[in-house]
């Protein structure tokens, strides 16, 4: 089993049919005994983020537009932010990569050294042990993240790419057909 920690991603396995996660990838942003945390990164929507959350709109990376972040809570705007140099601190808990969640509520210019922003539509929970039972089933496949992913400018395209770069036995799955029975 892997050991999943903060600034990991998730990448659906090929055999991952929910819909909510296929062909996804899932910046954990937060995992413990309690359970896991996480945005996608690849579904991008059709909705500027300019006309729902336009004072953040200088610091987004592009595309600038609000991304499906998960099937919990999609009422909700989810912010995360690359603040290369702050510190960690009761409101601030980054990966290693200094990308975490950010109160998009705020004022910007309340908010110190956001150098990168999205906006997420909802996030990917997992209760307590449930994540574990996914990996072991192999719905998906942890891997370590880079720091161009989470702001990636073709995120349409992230979940082959991440593939391709792991070890061959997992590299393969980035060509899987969408539908097998079609190949």
């Amino acid at each position: 089993m892997a050991d999943l920690h903060s600034g990991m991603l998730l990448v659906a396995s090929p055999v991952l049919a929910d819909p909510n996660f296929f062909r996804s990838v899932v910046l954990l942003l937060d995992h413990d005994d309690d359970g896991t945390v996480g945005v996608v990164l690849n579904r991008p929507l059709d909705l500027e983020v300019r006309d729902h959350i336009p004072v953040w709109c200088d610091y987004l990376a592009p595309p600038m537009l609000v991304f499906e972040g998960g099937p919990v809570q999609p009422e909700t705007a989810i912010g995360v932010a690359y603040r290369p140099g702050v510190e960690a601190a009761a409101t601030w808990q980054p990966t290693p990569d200094s990308v975490g969640f950010i109160d998009v509520s705020l004022d910007p210019d309340d908010v110190d050294g956001v150098d990168k922003l999205r906006i997420f539509s909802g996030y990917a929970g997992w209760g307590a042990g449930q994540l574990e039972m996914e990996l072991g089933i192999g719905s998906w496949f942890p891997v370590e993240g880079s720091p161009g992913d989470v702001f990636d400018t073709e995120p349409t395209t992230l979940w082959r790419r991440v593939l391709l770069r792991q070890e061959p036995h997992v590299a393969r799955y980035a060509n899987y057909p969408v539908d097998p029975r079609r190949n």
